[in-house]
């Protein structure tokens, strides 16, 4: 059964989370914490129960559910909401990392993790998705941009290759547009991550080379996001 928390009085008053975690020990003080930082709180033991909850702006989704797998409920939801999608999990493998993403997921945090750390994260993600400052170039003038067959639309938030539309989760939309900010210009995991995820990211830089992976699958070929060893990553259409 879902449980709804009372709403703090802080600035993220507004953003209502369904938290999916069967696991009382773990639930019931981060209900506490999350609704003490002004956040609203649901929470669904289950996956049948996450999946027959109201519409909410943000879920924290736990893979261990007793009922189903945490990623068929992962990709139930991402068919029918927008909503962005914290994984939280103890499969720390990139195999799983990459396929939560892949699933529609826009962050993966690994058990144990801190309390600050899973705030950081929620706070960035909403900053980006629920603000709606997501796009901080969308009111900048002219027309998509145009690499090679890749063209990406930061007004619309639509990431074409020819003319296959490439279905990005908000985090992947983001990370893919700032790359193409410069083309061709390397970009170092940390600033990635500063300017993308969060100026004061806690957590480790590897979450970028799981949305990276994620991104080349989704665009088709490997190339169009070359990896500079021991620096970071930047964008140019295959040769």
């Amino acid at each position: 059964m879902a449980v709804r928390g009372a709403t703090g009085d802080g600035q993220n008053a507004a953003v209502r989370i369904l938290l999916v975690e069967d696991d009382r020990s773990i639930a019931a003080p981060l209900t506490e914490g999350l609704q003490a930082n002004g956040f609203e709180v649901t929470v669904a033991t289950n996956g049948a129960d996450a999946l027959a909850a109201d519409e909410h702006d943000m879920v924290l989704l736990d893979l261990g559910l007793p009922d189903m797998d945490g990623r068929d409920v992962c990709r139930e939801l991402r068919a029918r909401t927008k909503a962005p999608i914290i994984m939280l999990t103890a499969r720390a493998e990139e195999f799983d990392r990459v396929l939560g993403l892949e699933l529609g997921a826009d962050d993966y945090v690994t058990k144990p993790f801190s309390f600050r750390e899973l705030v950081a994260r929620i706070r960035a993600v909403a900053r980006r998705t629920i603000d709606g400052k997501g796009d901080e170039r969308s009111d900048e003038p002219g027309g998509p941009l145009v690499i090679g067959a890749l063209r990406i639309d930061r007004r619309t938030r639509r990431v074409h290759v020819d003319e296959r539309e490439v279905q990005l989760t908000a985090k992947e939309f983001d990370l893919l547009a700032f790359l193409a900010t410069d083309i061709g210009a390397v970009h170092t995991r940390t600033e990635i991550l500063e300017n993308v995820w969060d100026a004061h990211w806690y957590g480790p830089t590897k979450t970028v080379d799981a949305h990276v992976a994620s991104i080349r699958k989704k665009l088709g070929a490997h190339e169009w996001i070359q990896a500079v060893r021991g620096v970071g990553f930047r964008l140019e259409p295959p040769g």
